[in-house]
């Protein structure tokens, strides 16, 4: 009889063991990994501009973390967006429902961006853009559950539009992505130059991944414009501008403006080509000794320094994962909570903090490409001209569409 009591107590305590319900014991949610997701495009137009970077950079961060939150391993998992929004939509439902994907970061593409964000509230789950652009996101899509962490449109419109304006650059023309993002940022840049006393003399919009731009370069030409504003970005950006110059475009009388470039783009398109031009950034890995140690450890996994989307989703999975560690979970709304009151000092950022409308709040940088004579090695690609204080970079609350917003009466 006591043998078969010993026996018993055996198989007990060995269930309990399997289930996690001995005394001491994980239970089987908290064994289960902590799930982030990088949605990004791995052969477009943006594979640059994020794809394998982005990918790399999340790793990253969940390595400098430990690989565990809470006990429970870390994974990353990634897919091809393909620039579609259905196919965005379709992977992050696959994530939500099937993979229990806790988070979802990168998003390069506006329109994906969006639709990704208002799937992911319907979910109570966390996505944290660091690639898609639009202002919408913390506007009038703005989610309980959304973070916008690197850029938007508005910065990069104030950022460029009133360095140029300032110089005396006040006609503008506007070649567009014709989809959200690029719509969202010719309208931000549009506001800027308004503002300030200039006139746009022109726009004309081309799709997603243009085979050619000499049609929309002309209209341009015969503007009269002292700007040529490429609203877009990636392959179509530095595409479009090899065109202008080729075509003479950017010497007397007209300056191209990149509103949205990352040192890849510069790098693609070579000094002799990107000389002079002035953009707005969210990061340069050759500020601080602490950006460049971590663009070396980048550069030594990818061949290539992170851009500021790639060090975006750096700090925004390493913020991620300290907000479970505080909140004690990877409830959805505890972390959101945690991460609204939590300030960010990382490699990307110093003194961040997310707003009520999800807007990630951070300095900006005002930057000009250097000439080959001024550059001492093949990443050294710019010069801070001017550091953008986060209050002045992004879009007052004051000016919010965002319901969460609370406004003074």
């Amino acid at each position: 009889m006591m043998q078969q009591n010993k026996m018993s107590k055996a198989l007990i305590f060995a269930w309990a063991a399997l289930f996690g319900l001995a005394s001491g014991g994980a239970s089987a949610a908290d064994a289960e990994p902590v799930k982030i997701g990088v949605l990004t495009d791995m052969s477009g137009v943006y594979s640059a501009l994020s794809g394998k970077g982005s990918v790399v950079a999340a790793q990253m961060a969940v390595e400098d973390f430990g690989g565990k939150v809470l006990g429970r391993p870390i994974q990353v998992i990634f897919a091809d967006h393909q620039n579609k929004a259905d196919v965005g939509v379709t992977k992050a439902r696959e994530w939500f429902d099937v993979d229990h994907v806790d988070m979802i970061t990168d998003m390069v593409n506006s329109s994906i961006g969006i639709a990704v964000q208002k799937l992911a509230a319907e979910k109570k789950k966390i996505t944290m853009n660091t690639g898609a652009a639009s202002t919408v996101l913390t506007n009038k899509e703005c989610s309980p559950y959304g973070v916008h962490y690197v850029y938007d449109t508005y910065a990069l419109a104030n950022g460029t539009g009133r360095a140029l304006m300032e110089l005396g650059y006040k006609k503008w023309f506007f070649l567009t992505a014709d989809y959200a993002f690029g719509q969202s940022l010719e309208k931000d840049a549009t506001n800027v130059v308004n503002e300030m006393g200039g006139t746009v003399v022109g726009s004309i919009r081309h799709p997603l991944s243009a085979p050619d731009f000499s049609s929309y370069l002309v209209q341009a030409q015969s503007s009269g414009a002292t700007v040529l504003a490429f609203a877009d970005a990636g392959g179509d950006f530095t595409n479009a501008m090899k065109q202008a110059r080729e075509f003479g475009m950017g010497g007397k009388g007209m300056t191209l403006a990149g509103l949205l470039v990352t040192d890849n783009d510069v790098k693609s398109l070579g000094l002799d080509v990107a000389q002079g031009m002035r953009f707005t950034t969210g990061f340069y890995w050759d500020m601080s000794p602490e950006t460049r140690a971590f663009a070396e450890r980048f550069r030594a996994k990818t061949g290539a320094m992170p851009n500021m989307v790639q060090a975006g989703d750096y700090s925004a999975v390493l913020q991620y994962l300290k907000a479970v560690q505080a909140a004690g979970n990877s409830n959805s709304d505890a972390v959101m909570s945690k991460l609204k009151s939590m300030s960010i000092n990382d490699v990307f950022a110093k003194n961040g903090h997310i707003r009520e409308d999800g807007r990630m709040v951070h300095d900006m940088y005002l930057v000009e490409v250097k000439t080959p004579a001024e550059s001492k090695g093949a990443w050294d690609l710019l010069k801070v001209l001017k550091v953008i204080p986060g209050d002045q970079a992004f879009q007052p609350l004051s000016k919010s569409e965002c319901p969460l917003v609370t406004k003074a009466k």
